[in-house]
């Protein structure tokens, strides 16, 4: 990879050519930028009822994670096949994963990733990141969707086979989902705000 006047980059592969622009990205306070389809996208700060969500969710998983996990917010998980560097919501992921200096992992180091849809979000978490997660392999995939058209529901996804995952739970809010093995946790949906 050559960079040429600190302006441009010539790379070898598209993948390398995408990272670099996007570690150069100048994002507003507040902000997130992710690279989606090979799209790089800046998503403003999400509204509070998101966020405590988030927090609630966060609270429960360190409940019952090994102590050699964590749980992550905003962390970079790269999926290079489909051209993607996802910033979930929340990433459970083993804490040796972590080591170095680098802005982002390989997505399917991931135990389970969450995402809590907001209005710029919401379709690419409904659809290109759950593809991409299933791609890596990461075996769980927790889709809090407070703004699906009839009505905010939470959608579990796992055992991905080629790029596809299998819905293992749905349901509105209100209802618990059950994550399987390793989590073995209810989550409580009751006391989600909607946005």
């Amino acid at each position: 990879m050559d960079v040429l006047d600190g302006d441009y980059i010539k790379a070898d592969n598209e993948w390398d050519e995408l990272v670099w622009v996007w570690q150069q990205t100048d994002v507003p306070k507040g902000c997130k930028a992710e690279i989606v389809e090979g799209l790089i996208t800046v998503t403003p700060s999400p509204v509070n009822a998101h966020h405590a969500i988030a927090e609630r969710v966060h609270r429960r998983l360190y409940e019952v994670i090994p102590g050699e996990w964590g749980v992550y917010q905003r962390l970079g998980m790269a999926v290079p096949s489909r051209l993607g560097l996802y910033v979930p919501d929340l990433a459970v992921v083993p804490e040796e994963v972590l080591k170095g200096d680098g802005y982002f992992i390989q997505a399917g180091t991931a135990e389970l990733v969450v995402e809590i849809t907001s209005k710029a979000t919401a379709t690419n978490d409904r659809i290109h990141k759950a593809a991409g997660y299933a791609e890596a392999g990461i075996p769980l995939y927790l889709l809090i969707d407070g703004l699906a058209p009839y009505g905010p529901t939470i959608t579990l996804y796992g055992e991905p086979k080629d790029g596809v995952y299998r819905l293992l739970r749905a349901g509105k809010f209100g209802a618990p989902v059950t994550l399987p093995h390793p989590f073995e946790l209810a989550v409580d949906t009751s006391q989600f705000p909607e946005p």
